[in-house]
């Protein structure tokens, strides 16, 4: 397991300064571990309530008095669990709060309830933190809201009268667009009831260095003879340190290899993410679910992955916080940037998979794959010859706009039923803009290196030969491939080898 000390150390400080925030992250990004690392990180100087919201249905929700019933009931079995019970409440206090909770009286409702909580904290023994995770459980009501109120009116007061000295709400959604689920009128969109909250900047994901000691641990117990350091920043190239994916890369090499040295290997870990890629998981079908009901959020991601447009990174833009608060993107510079090559790769599938049905590129490529790969090795160089030919027989008369817009898209669906199954490819995120893309292709431990071009002139095309070859030194690799989309009224189709210092450059011109 990844050491997070440093992490919950930062949360310790906010809590001392008597901070009140929200984890908001993404799905199984480790919300939940973090809260329960941390409500064991607190527990010497602090007594630490940690409470689970996806224990309260929805009726729950229906008014203040059931709200604040269920509140307590939920409060007082965490409190009196008999493994892990809570210490440090006085006890008058707790049985004061179990005869209201069990009462039918309307008026103990929220003002009731935090008189009650306030004596909770006053009488206990250490300073009380309060932790409530998935929130997002009680996204849809404004009674959530009113109880957030009620945080707020006894944080502004915490000098004159007794209340938490921390409190912790964890769950994909953050407090403002808590509210804009709820009422939709612009005057109220952004007037949030917690506007008290610190902001939360403590970095969940895992860096390689974090990823390293994780697989010491591992490599202490198995002895794989893996490289430590390698591995780590290959596990976090493909992840950028999402905790989820960097686990399940993890598991899946683990369980299925434990001792076996070539599985702890960059193939190793391709194909641990090729696994990832064709699986059902919660994260991916959140990630579906959420692109359908917000088609804007689509609309950024397929311009970014097709069109290599770069879009400014503007937080104030609804669709672009959206994304960013999903955890799809993020900010890179200015602009905006797909959160992790693994979820570059679900999409690239996804949007493609949305066409493979009606596609003659696709229904023309998966038609010919047993003349694409011999022997069980994929021919690059042929593919990218009927590529050609396909392209000039179906695509020959499309303008300009078209090519641009899709020409990319048209050789991922060539390419995908020819390696599906089989092989995976990924787009070099460092390179895409809507002049160039570099797209790594891994088929039974062979890699391919090929960059799409647009056409400007001969000068640039020498430049991409150098950038090319460039590249194929960071690969270690002495051939790649050069696919280029030109408007040129002159030029010559097919496909042809070049040679540029010690590579091979195969160049195709469409």
């Amino acid at each position: 397991m990844v050491n997070i000390d440093k992490k919950l150390d930062q949360m310790k400080r906010m809590v001392e300064n008597g901070s009140y925030f929200v984890m908001n992250r993404p799905r199984q990004y480790g919300k939940t571990t973090t809260l329960g690392l941390l409500a064991d990180y607190l527990k010497e100087e602090y007594v630490v309530i940690s409470l689970d919201f996806q224990g309260l249905s929805e009726s729950k929700f229906k008014n203040e008095h059931i709200f604040s019933s269920a509140f307590t009931k939920l409060l007082l079995r965490t409190v009196r669990n008999r493994r892990f019970p809570i210490n440090g409440l006085d006890d008058d206090t707790l049985n004061q709060l179990q005869v209201e909770s069990a009462s039918e009286k309307e008026s103990f409702d929220l003002v009731e309830l935090f008189v009650l909580l306030s004596d909770l904290c006053e009488t206990a023994q250490k300073p009380v933190v309060l932790l409530i995770d998935e929130v997002d459980s009680a996204s849809n009501n404004q009674v959530f809201l009113d109880f957030l109120a009620q945080l707020r009116n006894y944080y502004l007061k915490r000098y004159t009268v007794s209340t938490f000295q921390s409190v912790i709400l964890a769950g994909v959604y953050d407090i403002k667009n808590l509210k804009l689920k709820i009422r939709l009128d612009a005057d109220h969109r952004f007037n949030s009831p917690w506007n008290i909250a610190d902001s939360f900047t403590v970095d969940m994901s895992f860096f390689a260095k974090d990823i390293e000691g994780m697989l010491e641990e591992y490599e202490n117990d198995y002895h794989t003879n893996m490289n430590i350091t390698e591995i780590a920043q290959c596990i976090y190239d493909y992840t950028s340190g999402y905790p989820f994916l960097v686990s399940s890369i993890c598991k899946i090499l683990g369980e299925q290899f434990p001792t076996n040295e070539s599985v702890w290997s960059e193939q190793g870990i391709a194909e641990a993410a090729n696994i990832i890629l064709t699986e059902r998981s919660p994260l991916f079908d959140s990630m579906i679910r959420q692109l359908n009901d917000y088609p804007e959020l689509r609309e950024i991601l397929f311009r970014i992955l097709f069109q290599g447009q770069r879009i400014t990174f503007n937080p104030d833009n609804e669709s672009i916080s959206l994304d960013a608060m999903f955890g799809y993107i993020y900010n890179k510079n200015g602009t905006v940037a797909i959160a992790n090559r693994i979820f570059e790769m679900r999409l690239y599938n996804l949007f493609l998979s949305n066409e493979e049905l009606h596609s003659i590129t696709y229904q023309d490529a998966q038609r010919l794959q047993n003349q694409l790969v011999h022997d069980g090795r994929l021919d690059m160089d042929m593919l990218l010859r009927k590529f050609v030919e396909h392209f000039s027989d179906v695509y020959a008369d499309s303008d300009q706009e078209f090519i641009e817009s899709q020409g990319r898209k048209l050789f991922l669906l060539y390419l995908k039923p020819v390696i599906n199954g089989t092989g995976h490819y990924y787009v070099e995120a460092e390179t895409r803009d809507m002049e160039r893309t570099d797209i790594i292709v891994d088929y039974s431990g062979e890699q391919f290196i090929i960059e799409l071009k647009i056409w400007h002139g001969q000068d640039y095309h020498k430049n991409g030969e150098k950038q090319l070859s460039d590249y194929l030194d960071k690969y270690h690799l002495k051939k790649g491939y050069l696919l280029t989309f030109s408007f040129n009224k002159k030029k010559t189709i097919g496909v042809s080898e070049v040679s540029y210092g010690d590579k091979i450059i195969v160049e195709a011109t469409v």
